[in-house]
């Protein structure tokens, strides 16, 4: 009851089709937004960070907000999704990386042994204060527009870590889970705890939903997931479960894991563009609500070709909802592309809005 009672302060948007959807009620319609909706596609983004690095960008609580709320005034989507980067509370905690353009999250001394775990700086939530801060004046400003939170999955951190930047083939990641499982499990447990404490600043800070990112979850077998990482995924929703707020967990490629992931303690499970979401729907299971899956390369392929797919997944979608899916909020299968032309965006929302 006291833990709840620490989230009390929250919006109260009964309303926000976001929000019903996820929930499991009838939206007033159909509700989208972007997987990497801020940021590169819009010039008004490129124009605010010229000369601002990544990082920088993510503790400078004005300029969160922003850019946070750029795509919301540009596309009119059902809900924003916080300014961030998935490193940002391992910087925070002091871990010696940098974002670099081209190339990623690059970590200056990858963990490599149960000394490196040991050595790990562990996150105080003072630390990500700025992104607190973000939030709480998000929360102002977006009116009756839902903010999602989110966060790294404890297994998508460590690859980051152990790789020592990102990875194709993940080599060095598998290498350390099957070789050395106790000090890859110290680790997870570790990056679990920073994950939590991430999630929670923002959720005492006012955020309305969270997405837990396993953006690398699908280089791994279904049998290595459950035995390496969904003990510590259900750990970070658990852990969560009081705020009373929608849980998202998404990941890419992770057609085949989705039943495992279903089972991790989310609310709406994230579906990538492989799989059409009526089968997704079957592989999750029931109760949950599902998101997606907008290929975003297809936002290139002109406006016929963006309206079939879009009309193909709505009614997928409605397939799964009638066989017992709570409910759908249309987004893409990943992040926007960079080179997306913004109108394309906009258009999109308005034909899922009209359907």
């Amino acid at each position: 009851m006291a833990e709840r009672a620490r989230f009390a302060s929250r919006r109260v948007l009964t309303d926000a089709p976001f929000l019903a959807a996820a929930n499991g009620r009838t939206p007033s319609h159909r509700p989208v937004w972007f997987m990497r909706q801020a940021g590169r596609s819009l010039p008004e983004y490129r124009k605010i960070r010229a000369g601002i690095g990544m990082l920088e960008s993510c503790f400078d609580p004005a300029l969160v907000s922003e850019i946070t709320m750029q795509p919301v005034r540009r596309h009119g989507v059902d809900a924003a999704i916080l300014f961030s980067d998935i490193v940002v509370p391992l910087k925070a905690a002091g871990i010696d990386l940098d974002i670099v353009a081209g190339t990623g999250p690059v970590v200056a001394n990858p963990v490599r042994s149960i000394g490196d775990v040991a050595a790990l700086p562990r996150l105080v939530p003072e630390e990500v204060g700025a992104v607190a801060e973000a939030v709480r004046l998000l929360t102002v400003e977006l009116g009756s527009t839902p903010l999602i939170g989110f966060a790294g999955a404890p297994f998508t951190l460590a690859s980051y870590l152990v790789e020592g930047g990102p990875s194709r083939n993940h080599e060095r990641t598998k290498a350390l889970m099957h070789s050395d499982p106790k000090t890859w499990h110290a680790l997870l447990s570790t990056l679990a705890d920073t994950t939590i404490t991430f999630l929670q600043a923002q959720l005492h800070a006012g955020v309305d939903a969270v997405q837990l990112f396993d953006s690398w979850a699908g280089a791994l077998s279904l049998a290595e997931y459950r035995e390496f990482v969904l003990p510590h995924s259900e750990r970070v929703f658990a852990e969560i479960q009081s705020a009373g707020v929608p849980r998202i967990h998404f990941g890419v490629g992770t057609g085949e894991l989705l039943g495992a992931m279903g089972e991790a303690g989310a609310d709406v499970v994230g579906v990538d563009w492989r799989i059409p979401l009526d089968v997704a729907a079957r592989r999750v299971g029931p109760g949950k609500a599902l998101q997606g899956n907008l290929d975003p390369s297809v936002l290139f392929a002109g406006p016929a070709a963006v309206e079939k797919q879009v009309r193909r997944i709505v009614s997928e979608a409605d397939t799964a909802i009638a066989s017992g899916t709570p409910g759908h909020i249309f987004n893409l299968g990943h992040g926007v592309l960079p080179d997306t032309d913004p109108g394309v965006l906009t258009a999109v929302v308005e034909l899922v809005h009209s359907l």
